[in-house]
């Protein structure tokens, strides 16, 4: 069914209610949802609210009857399908057939095992026509994570780098504050904000001892925190170990995959690995290993474990060490380059990896934008 313009401008609101959860609903999707009338009126709007809360569907129910508007026979046009099971929350679709809607146009439908084409089949076997694809290519691009994390088990990776024109992240000292603008700065703040988790190397702890906190965007909820510290040789006293978020830290420790418990090496440094794990739990952190004792972290378990644990988006701000070994194992979806107008002539890397042979070994990407953000430069790449 081609959608008349109508039809597309009532998705294009709907997708605007999306846009308002980017900050709010990890780990659910972004989703918006608009009722229009028969008549044509726009009776209700809602979106996704913060997990436990309302789904778009019964934001927009509720919004309509704040207005004593009925919705009997109206369309309603949402950007994901509506869910068939009972997680935190009733089964949306219900809501729909309890209500007595017309027609529901969906965006794309929900990959989660426990929804895939369910609720579109309830509807349907309640009478209710439903039209898939409207405002698909939008709604896709707003659950990224989402939508790999259910239908791959891993997360979608971002990773933010700042440099010079010439690709230094930091002087040869290691000085790197600020190589881009305060408007670089915020944008890329926006990415933290949007993602689950913000992830980093101990490295990067040891050297700048960041906080990698949302405060240049208002957002309802800050990220988590993940740090990949193979030795424990994370401080307590560390800004980034805040009370106020989650913070996970990934260790070479194995870990029992029943209980999860991890298991020490009968060596010297098992009581002080125990100490050190007790300290950090006691500050709130959950340490975790990994399922061999390995000198260094798998990366690739670090990414399915976070899926895990319900990481849609990580976000990734880190030195050339862990962003290069990241890039090795191919598990950066997206490249966000903020590129200054400074030539340092030399400096610290992006990306530390092994030398590449030949062309046929390199890494290639895709171009999806390049924009002005102050006197910088944001590119942004996708990984083919």
């Amino acid at each position: 069914m081609k959608p008349h313009e109508p039809q597309a401008s009532y998705m294009d609101l709907a997708l605007a209610q999306a846009r308002l959860a980017l900050y709010l609903t990890s780990p659910n999707p972004r989703v918006g949802c608009v009722i229009v009338s028969p008549k044509g009126d726009i009776i209700g709007r809602g979106h996704t609210q913060r997990a436990g809360g309302g789904h778009a569907e019964v934001m927009a129910l509720q919004d309509a009857k704040s207005q004593g508007k009925s919705v009997k026979g109206a369309s309603v046009y949402v950007t994901l399908e509506p869910c068939a099971h009972t997680g935190r929350t009733p089964p949306c679709c219900d809501a729909l057939i309890n209500a007595q809607v017309g027609e529901v146009f969906v965006s794309i439908l929900d990959p989660n095992p426990l929804v895939a084409g369910q609720g579109a089949a309830r509807l349907r076997a309640n009478g209710i026509d439903v039209h898939i694809g409207l405002g698909a290519e939008q709604a896709t691009e707003l659950n990224l994570g989402f939508l790999k994390r259910m239908q791959h088990q891993m997360p979608w990776v971002r990773s933010k780098i700042a440099a010079s024109v010439d690709g230094h992240t930091a002087t040869d000292s290691g000085e790197s504050q600020w190589i881009t603008s305060f408007e670089a700065r915020a944008d890329g703040h926006a990415y933290r904000a949007q993602a689950c988790c913000v992830l980093t190397g101990i490295g990067t702890v040891l050297a700048d001892d960041p906080t990698l906190n949302v405060r240049e965007v208002q957002t309802a909820r800050q990220p988590d925190v993940v740090i990949l510290d193979s030795s424990l040789q994370c401080p307590l006293n560390a800004k980034i170990l805040s009370p106020e978020r989650r913070t996970f830290i990934y260790c070479a420790l194995q870990r029992d995959p029943q209980t999860q418990a991890l298991i020490y090496p009968n060596t010297r440094q098992a009581n002080s690995l125990r100490e050190k794990v007790s300290a950090l739990e006691a500050l709130g952190v959950q340490v975790l290993g990994q399922p061999s004792p390995k000198a260094r972290l798998e990366l690739n378990f670090v990414m399915r474990d976070l899926a895990r644990l319900q990481m849609n988006e990580v976000h990734v701000e880190a030195g050339a060490v862990l962003n290069g070994a990241l890039m090795a194992e191919n598990l950066i979806d997206e490249l966000i380059l903020y590129m200054a107008p400074t030539w340092l002539g030399s400096g610290k890397g992006m990306s530390l990896m092994p030398k590449t042979g030949s062309l046929s070994q390199a890494k290639h990407f895709e171009w999806q934008g390049v924009e002005r953000v102050g006197q910088d430069l944001r590119l942004c790449l996708r990984r083919k």
